[in-house]
């Protein structure tokens, strides 16, 4: 998947290289700017200074260690279930049902018997938008209509699941945080319902995040790991703002994996998640490609 992230990343590093004067040296006071540029958190800009060596100019291997500490983190020994069930979870807008889809299709594309759950009853529209990603993928979908009780829905696709052999069950949820209270209800109705199903459903818990918000989908991913503890981060339309230094943060403030990333819109386009060649990628922004 070597190179696949950087085109994700083509507004993130022309932000970050506007921001250098051609051929100069990089000082701290220059390195700032360039990540303020990509939206790396204004905080976390001064930690990355405060943790290099105190000279003015800023060495390359130097940088790459400091930042590379922002993306260690526990990895969880994930056990082979079968079915192997994932709540997806988000805002609206998000791209959180279009993500389902590109994620059943890259496991379908692996091998994998996917089945979709569509528990996002409370609009119709995300109920016919993922019968219309199944049709095109052709992986079959467990729906009902909009306003029925989406735990009886996860808990059909996953009982299914089970009886008919599927690797991998994805189940699309409501994302509704204005109204936080009915949600957390809603979501903790259907974690429990699931672990009726299958006994450890949903084996992981993935939050979807626009990289269009930047730094906001951390407050947005805090919320949801208050109503349901997560395991994982998709970002979505990576491909579409320069804000892609928000990942810093995001990896900070949740310490959580992030899994994949969204680079297009095309249903190919979700790739998985390399921090190395993330912050290679940075450094060669940053550093005209030295070493």
């Amino acid at each position: 998947m070597f190179g696949f992230l950087k085109k994700g990343l083509g507004k993130t590093l022309d932000a970050i290289k506007s921001a250098k004067p051609q051929n100069s040296k990089i000082s701290k006071e220059l390195l700032e700017e360039m990540l303020l540029e990509a939206d790396v958190d204004y905080e976390i800009v001064e930690e990355i200074i405060y943790y290099l060596p105190p000279t003015d100019e800023v060495k390359r291997d130097d940088l790459k260690r400091v930042i590379s500490t922002y993306f260690i983190y526990d990895k969880p020994n994930l056990e082979p279930f079968k079915p192997f069930v994932e709540l997806i979870l988000g805002v609206n807008g998000a791209g959180k049902t279009t993500t389902v889809a590109k994620l059943a299709n890259l496991y379908k594309k692996s091998g994998k018997k996917v089945i979709l759950g569509a528990c996002d009853t409370f609009r119709a529209g995300a109920i016919e938008q993922l019968r219309q990603w199944s049709k095109k993928i052709e992986i079959p979908i467990i729906a009902t209509n909009q306003g029925h009780d989406p735990s009886a829905v996860a808990y059909d696709t996953i009982t299914s699941a089970v009886a008919k052999g599927f690797d991998n069950v994805l189940i699309d949820t409501a994302g509704r945080l204005q109204n936080q209270t009915n949600l957390a209800k809603e979501l903790d109705k259907i974690v429990r319902i699931s672990n009726k199903a299958m006994p450890s459903a949903p084996h992981r818990k993935i939050i979807i995040l626009d990289a269009t918000q930047g730094n906001n989908g951390v407050t947005q991913a805090k919320a949801f790991n208050q109503i349901v503890k997560l395991d994982g981060v998709i970002i979505t339309k990576l491909d579409g703002t320069p804000k892609g230094g928000a990942l810093f943060g995001i990896a900070r403030e949740l310490e959580l994996p992030i899994l994949y990333v969204g680079i297009g819109e095309s249903m190919d386009d979700l790739v998985e998640f390399s921090p190395d060649e993330f912050i290679e990628d940075i450094l060669e922004a940053i550093f005209d490609g030295k070493s």
